[in-house]
């Protein structure tokens, strides 16, 4: 009982120290006006085998708190939307959605296979530079009082189609990543393209009577309804080899109106605690010592894909009938990477396939997690003075 006890107390010492420090980070990032996520990173690297400082005793918990992070930091980026703004996003959208997939993926895809990697590890990058951070921008949106922007619906348009993508694309790297046949592979693809199909076009039509099924006037009852459906069906989906976290995704756009309404903020303190876990786990996959020879590969990746990215935002915005200073607050804004980027790198860790991959994105993701808010902070009040 004796060695039992002093086990949990240094799992309680070592897990209150980090959560501490990222308390310390959280409110520092605040005051200047910077997204946390590169911090919380730059502990888990400071945390690693090879790093400063050993974490050993609450390791395992991390990993555990780091895949609730992943399903409920989807969760509540699905139940931003319901199935109707999905479609009809898809349909006004869909040509700016193709120009950005084709503009931001194509880069990381070329530099993977310039750096002499494999197939596999350059299609997994490109995915990192694809994507932009939904978490950051719409917290920027909101601290910088621009959500009723003419440009804004532009924004969430694309960050919207970028989130589909990424319901076929991780089962699909899953799959790859998982090394199986090409035959298994492609039956989970297919598996998990019905299965999201199948979901949204339900969401669409039951998703009414389901979130009045879940509702109920107590929070403490809401809350454990919605997070056990919500790792209920992560778990079941990652079974499936669909990826926890399109199914978590798709449980957040299942549940609309008033119960998506009172269960938003009774998960947002979960969420925003499991997903700094699910930050710190992934610095701690990183080698610390390979992060500074992949310095300047990530900040000539991070160069191109800003262009890109603001150009994605100009164009989209221009077919919008947005001015000139809307246009260029789309593509700032939409500069910044974040959660979805460290997610894909990290299927990719969990599987041990590209060891300078998870050192590049980690490298990658600090630099636009800075730059990005810097860019969508400084572009608006630059072109007023000119």
């Amino acid at each position: 009982m004796i060695f039992a006890a002093t086990g949990s107390g240094v799992v309680l010492l070592e897990l209150g120290a980090i959560i501490l420090v990222l308390g310390i980070l959280g409110r520092m990032a605040g005051r200047v006006g910077l997204s946390p996520v590169p911090l919380y990173l730059a502990v888990g690297l400071m945390l690693g085998d090879d790093a400063p400082l050993d974490l050993g005793a609450s390791a395992e918990f991390i990993e555990t708190a780091a895949a609730i992070g992943v399903a409920l930091l989807l969760f509540l980026l699905g139940l931003e939307y319901s199935a109707d703004e999905l479609f009809s996003t898809l349909r006004a959208q869909a040509p700016a959605g193709a120009f950005d997939l084709a503009l931001n993926f194509t880069p990381g895809l070329l530099a993977g296979l310039l750096l002499g990697w494999s197939p596999l590890e350059a299609f997994v990058l490109g995915g990192v530079t694809y994507i932009s951070s939904s978490g950051i921008i719409a917290k920027l949106l909101g601290d910088l009082g621009r959500l009723g922007n003419r440009e804004t619906p532009v924004i969430l348009s694309i960050l919207v189609i970028e989130d589909l993508v990424m319901a076929f694309y991780l089962p699909l790297t899953a799959g790859l990543l998982a090394g199986g046949s090409a035959l298994a592979t492609g039956t989970s693809v297919v598996t998990a393209v019905v299965v999201v199909v199948v979901v949204m076009i339900a969401a669409r039509w039951l998703g009414p009577a389901f979130s009045r099924l879940v509702l109920t006037d107590s929070s403490e009852v809401l809350l454990f309804t919605v997070l056990g459906l919500t790792l209920l069906i992560a778990g079941l989906a990652e079974e499936l080899q669909v990826s926890a976290a399109v199914g978590a995704f798709l449980v957040g756009i299942a549940l609309s109106g008033p119960a998506a309404e009172r269960a938003e903020p009774l998960l947002l303190p979960l969420r925003d605690l499991f997903a700094a876990a699910f930050f710190v786990f992934f610095g701690l996959q990183i080698d610390l010592g390979a992060v500074p020879a992949t310095l300047p590969v990530a900040a000539a990746l991070a160069v191109v894909t800003s262009a890109t990215k603001v150009f994605t935002g100009w164009w989209a915005a221009g077919r919008a009938g947005i001015g000139r200073r809307g246009r260029w607050r789309a593509g700032a804004t939409l500069v910044a990477r974040g959660e979805f980027s460290v997610i894909i790198a990290g299927l990719a860790a969990v599987e041990g396939v590209g060891d300078d991959l998870a050192a590049v994105t980690a490298a990658y993701v600090l630099i636009l997690a800075v730059v990005g808010p810097v860019a969508a902070r400084v572009v608006d009040p630059a072109l007023a003075r000119r």
